[in-house]
């Protein structure tokens, strides 16, 4: 990630998914200015007081860093880092509600604001939530999950994962032992209360406009869903040059020290300069 964005001193970058503030220090650590985006105010308080010098924070979604970065006076930057998805700090924390391996309340909202996960599954229709789960979870039984949703809700209301995890797995056919039946579930319930894919499409479009001539786009997702937006927005995009014809993936001594980065997939883009030709090359390629 860190030499396909290039750091270097004096020169600007947006870190749009904060998070544990990982990526930004590496930057920093390069002599870069960066500008954290976050939309968990935990994420905001942890980077607070770890003192960052070099580091501007600013509060909301990667969605509108256009807005963000104009009030903060900054129109053009060097370099835009997008981390997509739930933060391994955010996972980690049961009281969040993202994983099912651990009771807390259903939530799963990374602003702490709007509606939660678990006001999705006791209000939304069968019919709604079976779309939900395929469309964002790629759940070949989504029907037979959401059916088991509204039976359940009609007794009592969901309101914690391991309620929501459980029922789930009484629900899937044939599930003995393996990955849990809950994991695409969860992660379309998560996408959908954040709206994660739209927020996406959203950020996509700011960073290329915020990019200055020469500018670097990394993006890295962690699912079908998100790559398959990315890649088609960096192949249809008049202002960018893709510098990776497939994404990057971790090596294996990445994913030994981190086993979530295993499905961790980086496509990385230039912003092209305006004495250059829209068809000709961005630069060379990363990670070829």
């Amino acid at each position: 990630m860190l030499a396909a964005l290039a750091p270097a001193p004096g020169k600007v970058y947006v870190d749009g998914t904060l998070g544990g503030a990982g990526h930004t220090r590496l930057l920093l650590a390069a002599g870069a200015q960066v500008y954290g985006i976050d939309q968990d105010p935990y994420a905001l308080e942890r980077a607070r007081a770890a003192e960052l010098p070099g580091l501007t924070l600013l509060e909301g979604n990667y969605r509108d860093m256009n807005e963000l970065l104009s009030a903060a006076g900054v129109t053009r930057v060097d370099g835009v880092l997008l981390d997509i998805g739930v933060s391994s700090f955010q996972l980690d924390d049961a009281t969040r509600g993202f994983s099912y391996h651990t009771d807390a309340p259903l939530d799963m909202r990374m602003s702490q604001g709007g509606e939660s996960a678990a006001d999705v599954v006791n209000t939304l229709g069968e019919a709604d939530l079976a779309a939900l789960i395929y469309e964002y979870g790629e759940e070949r039984h989504s029907r037979r999950i959401a059916r088991f949703i509204v039976h359940a809700r009609e007794k009592a209301p969901i309101e914690t994962t391991v309620q929501l995890a459980e029922l789930i797995k009484r629900a899937y056919p044939g599930f003995s032992k393996g990955i849990h039946p809950a994991r695409r579930t969860f992660q379309a319930l998560r996408i959908y209360v954040n709206d994660e894919l739209g927020a996406l499409r959203d950020g996509l479009r700011a960073a290329e406009g915020l990019l200055a001539p020469g500018g670097r786009l990394a993006v890295i997702s962690f699912h079908s869903l998100e790559d398959r937006i990315v890649k088609r927005f960096l192949l249809g995009s008049d202002l960018l040059t893709p510098l990776t014809k497939r994404p990057v993936v971790a090596s294996e001594e990445e994913q030994q020290a981190n086993p979530r980065a295993r499905s961790a997939k980086l496509r990385v883009a230039e912003r092209r300069g305006a004495d250059r030709d829209s068809s000709g090359p961005g630069g060379p390629e990363v990670g070829e």
